[in-house]
């Protein structure tokens, strides 16, 4: 446990839900883990007792992508945990592949509907139509502007096969629509729906008031930051503006609010953790700065700076995306300028300077 998280309370100490099986966190709250096969290994996702019209049984948040393995593991929480009960509704915090990709095969195994905000719901919609395999000399386009111009980048970006519509084959063809500040009525409970940006398009957490439980997907995690970049579809986006202005939301709900992350333990200590986010990106953003006070920088020469470790080719295309949002917060705020010099790069600079 690192320096961060002992200061953030772990209310279920080390237990983990085996794959297959749950752990109940909070009244007709219960905890299922999968494993993926990333670096991040896993992802929990959520079962909420429920009833619809009169029919007892289970809402399901979140899915874990499209895989044989989840498929079982699915299949032995189904036999063991519902309690004879079916699973009346599927609900996605938001459009990645680990939450939504086995959304089709869940709501057409149990004939349940589907909730998940608009926006989220049509960029799923539009990747899994396979215009993501169109958008690959967008791709090296974007790239090469923020400094990844070399022949092996772009070969590499080029060859790359379509990443959404493996984990995410189809989409559901209906969906019910979340929206900010609207409520859900699960069983007892009733949650209401927190917009978060930055991350994802238009991601939604669950607070449940008298439970005292956020579902805080990936917007709230204990032990790693968020991911949040900016991508070819959106190039100019603040995203990491977004993000920290979103995360801030969550300072109106109690400090001893237990939070259920998408990846980690569930916890305790929310406010803690905004705070630690806020430092964590306070300190990046100015080492970015620093590096461009020296000399003008792309994303490619603030890599470096933001991420000390060695990394892969994968590991860079995600890197490169945040290494882009942090030198927009700055932008966007007035802090930098940004110049396509001769070579067809961005590169940054102190604003006056």
């Amino acid at each position: 446990m690192n320096d961060l998280e002992s200061q953030l309370d772990y209310p279920l100490d080390d237990a983990l839900p085996a794959y297959g099986e749950c752990i109940t966190v909070a009244p007709g709250v219960k905890w299922v883990r999968m494993a993926l096969p990333f670096a991040l290994n896993h992802i929990n996702l959520w079962l909420l007792r429920d009833e619809v019209d009169g029919v007892q049984g289970w809402s399901i948040v979140d899915t874990c992508i499209h895989r044989e393995e989840a498929k079982a593991h699915w299949e032995a929480i189904f036999a063991s945990e519902l309690e004879g009960l079916p699973v009346l509704r599927v609900i996605a915090t938001h459009m990645h592949p680990d939450h939504i990709g086995l959304a089709h095969w869940l709501c057409k195994r149990w004939n349940a509907p589907f909730y998940i905000s608009a926006t989220d719901y049509m960029v799923a919609t539009v990747l899994c139509a396979n215009l993501e395999a169109s958008s690959g000399e967008r791709t090296v386009q974007f790239y090469a502007k923020h400094g990844l111009n070399d022949a092996e980048t772009a070969r590499k970006l080029r060859e790359r096969k379509p990443y959404f519509t493996t984990l995410v084959p189809s989409v559901p063809a209906q969906y019910h629509r979340l929206l900010d500040g609207g409520t859900l009525q699960i069983g007892a409970h009733r949650w209401t729906c927190i917009s978060g940006y930055g991350h994802a398009p238009e991601h939604m957490a669950l607070y449940c008031a008298e439970l005292g439980v956020l579902i805080g997907g990936d917007m709230m995690l204990p032990r790693i930051s968020t991911n949040v970049s900016v991508y070819e579809q959106e190039p100019e986006a603040d995203a990491l503006t977004l993000f920290l202005n979103s995360i801030d939301r969550f300072l109106a709900l109690p400090a001893d609010t237990l939070v259920l992350p998408s990846h980690g333990k569930p916890f305790t200590g929310l406010h803690i953790r905004i705070q630690q986010l806020h430092d964590h990106h306070r300190e990046r953003l100015a080492e970015v700065m620093a590096a461009c006070t020296e000399k003008p920088c792309s994303a490619a020469d603030v890599l470096p700076v933001l991420f000390k470790r060695p990394l892969d080719f994968h590991q860079i295309t995600f890197a490169l995306g945040e290494a882009v949002a942090h030198l927009h917060a700055l932008w966007h705020g007035g802090k930098l300028r940004r110049e396509l010099e001769a070579d067809g790069v961005y590169r940054f600079r102190v604003a006056g300077s």
